[in-house]
């Protein structure tokens, strides 16, 4: 029996426009956050050491969804030529508790900013009256 007449079956057909990470030109480095996934599947319940299978699949799904997201953020933001954090929030705008988190967080950062900025101003402050 040749291999050209073996029919594949519906298993083993790969969607069209999706990128393995073979495929993509972009080469990661594995492992990045494996210590990061671990604390934080332990944190919802998971056992101390996780399998490294489970915490290399969990990376590759997080990854892939990011590296998703960032591109459908440029194809949104290629009107104006350049990305910007609304472009984020544009996609994540239904998923409400997720928009809600991510709101949280820039406001809490922008506050940071704020107390880091006076607290240099502040220190610039006592360094001249010394």
């Amino acid at each position: 029996m040749s291999n050209s007449s073996i029919v594949p079956s519906a298993s083993s057909k790969v969607k069209v426009g999706t990128a393995t990470p073979s495929d993509t030109s972009f080469k990661r480095k594995r492992g990045m956050f494996q210590k990061d996934l671990q604390h934080m599947m332990y944190g919802f319940g998971d056992d101390p050491n996780p399998l490294p299978e489970t915490v290399a699949l969990l990376e590759d799904i997080a990854v892939e969804y990011v590296t998703d997201l960032v591109h459908k953020a440029q194809d949104v933001a290629t009107k104006r030529g350049k990305l910007l954090t609304d472009d984020f929030l544009h996609l994540i705008r239904k998923d409400i508790p997720k928009r809600h988190r991510c709101q949280e967080l820039l406001s809490m950062n922008e506050e940071l900013k704020q107390a880091r900025k006076a607290f240099e101003v502040d220190e610039e402050k006592l360094a001249s009256t010394d």
